[in-house]
């Protein structure tokens, strides 16, 4: 249930940039909060968080034939890490 609230690791050119510094950014889901964030990184990737910046970046549309929707929104969510520690995205299994 923890894993469902955390959708995926966002992989953009900024993002990369970032990791070099620490920084690491997910799409969450959207009621969390910067404190629920902040425990959820603490628990799922047993690191120290300095910091959490979210946005909540605009909904794009979708069209199929006529209809017209939008894609589901989501909060993005850019953590910083205590340096010398790190987040392990994928399992090494």
């Amino acid at each position: 249930m923890i894993i469902e609230l955390v959708k995926h690791p966002v992989f953009t050119e900024k993002s990369v940039r970032l990791i070099e510094s620490n920084q690491y950014t997910f799409d969450v889901d959207l009621k969390l909060t910067k404190p629920q964030i902040k425990k959820l990184m603490k628990e799922l990737f047993h690191v120290d968080v300095v910091a959490v910046n979210t946005h909540r970046p605009p909904r794009k549309k979708k069209r199929l034939g006529s209809s017209q929707g939008y894609k589901p929104a989501n909060k993005r969510v850019i953590v910083t890490v205590k340096a010398g520690q790190s987040v392990a995205f994928l399992s090494e299994n």
